[in-house]
């Protein structure tokens, strides 16, 4: 993804000042809400990556978003990928915050894609598995895709779990092609 290095570098930056400062929780969680905020708002990320509105618009619509809710180095960031006209990065230096904060207080985040909401119940039976093979912190987090039909995918760091019922279904078909392939050998 276009940007992803500078994000990295401008939120590895944006932690080791927070950390200097004993507000890097404080920092986090602006980082979530700003990622929050332009997830659900895509006339928001419109105006950050379009080239033809000027930066002041831009600044003065932030500030009017975000200005009582976040603390000064927040703010600095903002500012400072303004001044460099990189402020369509913003989604990305916050993504990358927190990936990067959640590593340094040792949280991994399990992905859980189902075809419905989970349950607490399930919730609890996910995260009792997915501790048996990680010694960190972990946070759950559910993305709802009815395309898989049913089950789950379930992602770890680099480690992928898929059972639903789409990937039974592909696994199977391939397994079809790949005989009848062998078949006609």
């Amino acid at each position: 993804m276009k940007g992803t290095r500078a994000a990295l570098r401008y939120a590895k930056a944006t932690l080791n000042l927070a950390k200097e400062k004993n507000l890097a929780d404080e920092v986090n969680n602006d980082m979530l809400l700003i990622t929050k905020t332009i997830a659900e708002n895509n006339d928001l990320l419109a105006l950050l990556k379009s080239p033809i509105i000027k930066a002041l618009t831009k600044k003065s619509a932030l500030k009017g978003i975000f200005q009582d809710k976040v603390n000064s180095i927040t703010q600095g960031v903002i500012n400072l990928l303004i001044e460099n006209k990189r402020i369509e990065l913003l989604p990305l230096v916050a993504k990358e915050y927190v990936i990067i904060y959640d590593y340094l207080k040792g949280v991994e985040i399990a992905h859980v894609t189902s075809a419905i909401p989970l349950t607490k119940e399930l919730e609890t039976a996910i995260l009792n598995k997915v501790k048996e093979f990680s010694n960190n912190s972990i946070t759950l987090q559910n993305t709802v895709d009815p395309s898989i039909i049913g089950g789950f995918i379930l992602r770890v760091g680099d480690k992928q779990l898929d059972s639903s019922v789409s990937g039974q279904l592909q696994s199977l078909l391939s397994n079809f092609e790949d005989n009848h392939y062998i078949s006609k050998l």
